[in-house]
């Protein structure tokens, strides 16, 4: 639960928290990917959004059945590492037995007979408590159960009393953070789009889009009603393909084929300082190629362009003016005379929000 910072304890959380140029870190590990786009890594949090009857709740229980069986279910291939493969489903908005039909479903899509329990996944029905006693009963659940890897909140709305309150959402993305961080573990989170548009609901919203690592949007297609879409919203990694899905007639998800996708625009997230050193990486080696000769200042900036234009983040001139200064600040680039070398040998670790 909360920490208090005393004179006792502050030691403590130093020694905790300061980062030295002698640790060593290990990249954390990718454990959900749609093709070869990675969507979900241990230590991180992401979130599938939508309107009313997009059929969120379906596409959610692809991912945590893939996150069982290491199998390919809609586009969802999930691997975690041994120890960390169990799964964790808050649910805070459904009756007892809404939430035992999704169960259900999950098991079904698993390959598990649906009326009998697996000890991989505990489904809990937080519908009964209040905001702030979800949140302590998800924490002490956390603390409890340290083999399992991914953790679904349906219903992230429903961890905050004021969905508008700043001070409530901070709070909230801060125990996300925390427990992706203290547990590394992986939280997907649900949370409903605005009636009026595409922008996900009140001020939680607005610090799940800063914070999160993926968002997956669901909405259903304009020509069949049936048929819902999964684009990303926003997203890290490179941009996967949009897919779609319907429900079967066993009241599953499964791949609908032949739908035309109308392309969506993206808020792919470009925080450079959260971006991993190997995405870095494979935009210079673009935008480098093979030179050494150091690049002018133009020619760098349209050379960045395409680099991490490659890598599915393609921006205006204004944000590659930036990123040189963040990237010449971290010696990722450095400067020769009048032009820019790109580091080979670079190191770079992102950073983390506590």
């Amino acid at each position: 639960m909360e920490t208090r910072i005393t004179e006792d304890n502050f030691s403590i959380i130093w020694n905790k928290i300061l980062i030295k140029a002698t640790d060593q870190y290990t990249t954390p590990p990718e454990v959900i990917h749609i093709d070869k786009s990675t969507i979900s890594t241990l230590g991180n949090f992401s979130a599938s959004t939508g309107k009313g009857k997009s059929k969120k709740t379906f596409n959610v229980c692809a991912i945590v059945a893939s996150a069982l069986t290491g199998r390919k279910i809609l586009n969802y291939e999930a691997s975690f590492p041994e120890g960390k493969q169990k799964v964790l489903y808050f649910d805070t908005e459904q009756s007892s037995y809404h939430c035992h039909k999704v169960l259900e479903r999950i098991n079904r899509l698993a390959g598990y007979p649906p009326k009998q329990d697996n000890d991989k996944i505990k489904f809990l029905m937080l519908r009964e408590l209040n905001p702030t006693e979800r949140k302590q009963f998800i924490d002490y659940s956390l603390a409890r159960n340290p083999e399992v890897g991914l953790v679904v909140i349906d219903g992230l709305r429903d961890l905050l009393f004021d969905i508008n309150s700043s001070t409530e959402s901070g709070e909230v993305i801060g125990d996300l953070m925390r427990w992706t961080s203290k547990y590394n573990i992986h939280i997907h989170t649900v949370l409903h789009l605005n009636k009026g548009d595409d922008n996900v609901r009140g001020h939680i919203g607005t610090e799940l889009n800063h914070k999160a690592e993926t968002i997956l949007q669901i909405t259903k297609n304009e020509n069949d009603g049936s048929v819902s879409e999964v684009h990303a919203s926003l997203i890290r990694d490179k941009e996967f393909t949009p897919f779609a899905f319907k429900i079967n007639e066993e009241g599953l998800p499964e791949i609908a084929e032949g739908i035309d996708l109308k392309p969506k625009k993206s808020k792919r997230n470009f925080d450079y300082e959260i971006m991993a050193e190997e995405l870095h990486r494979k935009a210079l080696d673009v935008a480098f190629g093979e030179t050494t000769i150091p690049l002018l200042y133009t020619p760098m900036l349209e050379r960045l362009g395409v680099g991490y234009a490659s890598i599915g983040f393609e921006r205006s001139r204004n944000v590659h003016v930036n990123l040189l200064k963040f990237l010449v600040k971290n010696k990722i680039v450095q400067k020769e005379g009048k032009g820019y070398v790109y580091n080979r040998t670079f190191h770079y670790t992102p950073v983390v929000n506590l």
